[in-house]
């Protein structure tokens, strides 16, 4: 991999000789666990500017070129998280010179407040090409990574770290995309037009054409900056269809009728016909769908074109054929991307001897890679499977994981939040949902804390596991597992980016990680996570405490600078009316003493038994709900898993959602506007 300095640029083909399609990947860290931003991309043409609003590739407009360029979203790392882009470099159209790759903070946000930023290329089989980390963003609230330009007919990367101070809307202001005014005033308090100079005087470091100079004005000098604006958001090419949230009245003459599916499941008899039945549905949808299928492929390398699928395909292996479960085809422009599916359901592990066969196959066959698709959920630096991978041949498989979760959060983004070409390909994708989320599908996700989850909770009861215990770690990894599935769950339903927060240092093992967390459960009988919602005034914890049986569900709020303390408790009080009596709520004060607690039911005929009686100053509060966790491994009512999604449904529903609401009812007058490059997507 070769490490990149500001300016300077490299040509691709130098690098590997698969490169007609690339993987990027953004990435950053915060000290408090709380920083985000949002990637855009823009396609400029031979003059430095967009061709139309279309080739504005942004958390509305995921996919561009044709579909060369796509948004992958963000996906967990050992750091934090990181975000992917997808390049079908073959499928540029021609008239695109630049590739513009940038991102942006939203609410008054800094890059220099971040950790870590950094860029990573990598090939289609996943091997890392590049890397450029940035040390001095500054305080900007966009930024420009990096960018991939046409040179002598090949494609060539370079490192920028430009940063702008009048943030996405700026930038893209200042590459050609048309700006609407949103009805919102930008919270920044930033003046559009005021972009950072601080690298004009470093031609290797700013892109090809960069922006136009201030504009001079009679009498001399350059025109005064623009008064504050209201925030702003690029236009979108195409309109998307989305499902409609509540669905129409039934004709049905009572509840016993049922509605025909497209995708019955009332002969499925046992796990060999769910996986075949899951397999030719998936595959075919995906063929039918182009921005479903894109949406899956493109993470894997496949380039933008024509998808054919294919199911039961027979393929020489020594004595006797292989059978995958599905085979995935991709032409463009004469050339073929091939992929083999193996597909497990109902929580069937998947079979390292079986994925080792499909790995020798496509290798011999000259296939890109091998795609595993099962109720688990992938872990860095955890495999589901272990095969070998022969480094002495010249082509490469790669070998990918997919969950049948992250397929169900992607059908359900696509139709409910980020819309498809039709509503034909809507319904398609409503089928599909209502197949995988069937009990009879076997398609359910991440299911089962396994085999260690027991014994370690009965070593944990009777004080008799012990530090370095293997099957602690195994826990951990299946906690982390059924985290990240919750994410999917929830930000499917929200349409809002639903993250696990990691509070580690870059570069940190994660089987080291996981060994740490593992002993912090022995030793304290405890597994805790962090969730960020997009959009949401903190984070949501969740601590499930193994020896008292209960599943605690917490947010910390900041309290109003504004106001008399008894003021900011009523004021409290009044947002979260419509929450449980048992929420239990308590004050924060500085320096970390212990501020006053009681349930909301308590508090709501006296919020002044929330001020400190030393007269502390009030600096949030933390809300907290506590429920039982369910026992059983598995989906069972009592399960731990269920108990789980239960918790978090509720806490976010019934106090995390009162907060918003408010939030929102008090900050603006009339109808919300659509979301702007400002804020996150939904937020």
């Amino acid at each position: 991999m070769q490490k990149m300095v500001k300016g300077a640029n490299v040509g691709l083909a130098a690098l590997s000789e698969d490169v007609g399609s690339v993987m990027m990947s953004l990435g950053w860290s915060s000290p408090t666990g709380e920083g985000d931003a949002d990637v855009s991309v823009l396609l400029l043409d031979g003059n430095g500017k967009v061709g139309s609003d279309a080739d504005f590739c942004f958390y509305n407009n995921p996919i561009a070129g044709n579909g060369s360029i796509q948004l992958l979203g963000k996906t967990p790392t050992a750091d934090g998280n990181e975000d992917r882009i997808s390049f079908d470099l073959d499928a540029v159209p021609p008239e695109v010179e630049q590739i513009v790759v940038a991102a942006s903070r939203y609410g008054g946000s800094r890059f220099g407040d971040l950790n870590d930023l950094h860029l990573t290329l990598a090939d289609s089989s996943g091997d890392s090409l590049v890397q450029f980390s940035i040390e001095d963003a500054g305080a900007v609230s966009a930024f420009i990574f990096g960018e991939l330009y046409r040179r002598g007919g090949e494609w060539k990367f370079r490192a920028v770290g430009q940063g702008y101070e009048s943030g996405l809307g700026g930038l893209a202001t200042d590459f050609g995309v048309d700006i609407d005014d949103d009805a919102e005033e930008e919270a920044s308090g930033e003046e559009p037009g005021q972009q950072d100079h601080q690298d004009r005087s470093q031609e290797a470091v700013v892109p090809a054409q960069r922006a136009p100079e201030p504009a001079p004005v009679e009498g001399g000098g350059e025109t005064a900056p623009p008064e504050p604006k209201r925030r702003s958001r690029p236009r979108t090419a195409r309109k998307k269809v989305t499902l409609p949230k509540i669905a129409k009245k039934s004709l049905a003459e009572n509840d016993a009728w049922r509605t025909a599916r497209l995708f019955p499941l009332s002969a499925l008899k046992n796990d060999r016909e769910r996986e075949t039945r899951a397999t030719s549905v998936l595959l075919s949808v995906m063929t039918q769908v182009p921005e479903f299928g894109r949406r899956l492929t493109a993470g894997f390398g496949a380039p933008a074109g024509r998808m054919e699928t294919f199911t039961e395909v027979s393929l020489p292996h020594g004595d006797s054929p292989r059978r995958p479960d599905g085979v995935i085809r991709v032409e463009r422009a004469g050339k073929l991307w091939t992929a083999l599916v193996e597909t497990k359901t109902n929580g069937n592990p998947l079979k390292p001897d079986q994925v080792q066969a499909y790995m020798d196959i496509a290798a011999r066959r000259g296939y890109e890679a091998v795609i595993t698709l099962s109720n688990d959920v992938a872990l860095e630096g955890s495999p589901l499977v272990d095969v070998r991978i022969d480094g002495r041949r010249k082509h490469k498989v790669a070998l990918w994981h997919l969950s049948w979760a992250e397929v169900a959060h992607q059908a359900q983004m696509l139709i409910r939040h980020e819309g498809v070409g039709n509503v034909t390909h809507a319904w398609l994708l409503q089928e599909l949902l209502h197949y995988l989320q069937h009990e009879h599908s076997g398609c359910h996700g991440f299911q089962n804390m396994g085999a260690a989850w027991v014994p370690v909770r009965r070593g944990i009861d009777d004080e008799t596991l012990c530090q370095g215990d293997p099957r602690a770690t195994e826990v951990i990894e299946s906690w982390e597992r059924l985290i990240r599935q919750v994410c999917l769950r929830l930000g499917g339903e929200l349409g809002q980016k639903v993250l696990p927060v990691q509070r580690t240092k870059r570069g940190a093992d994660p089987r080291t990680r996981r060994v740490d967390l593992a002993d912090k459960l022995c030793s304290q009988g405890r597994l805790d996570a962090e969730l960020r919602i997009e959009g949401t005034p903190g984070i949501l914890a969740l601590a499930a405490d193994l020896r008292t049986g209960k599943l605690r569900t917490s947010i910390e709020v900041a309290a109003s600078e504004q106001g008399y303390p008894l003021s900011r408790a009523k004021r409290l009080i009044r947002q979260l009316a419509s929450a449980p009596a048992d929420l239990h709520i308590e004050t924060l004060v500085e320096a970390d003493g212990a501020g006053p607690r009681g349930t909301l039911e308590r508090l709501r005929p006296e919020p002044a038994d929330l001020l400190p009686k030393d007269g502390g100053e009030i600096v949030g509060f933390r809300l907290s709900l506590f429920k039982g966790m369910g026992n059983g491994r598995g989906s069972a009512e009592s399960g731990f898993i269920r108990s789980v999604d239960e918790a978090v449904d509720r806490f976010h529903a019934l106090v995390i959602a009162q907060l918003e609401v408010r939030g929102a009812r008090r900050a603006g007058s009339g109808a919300q506007s659509a979301p702007d490059l400002n804020s996150p997507a939904g937020g």
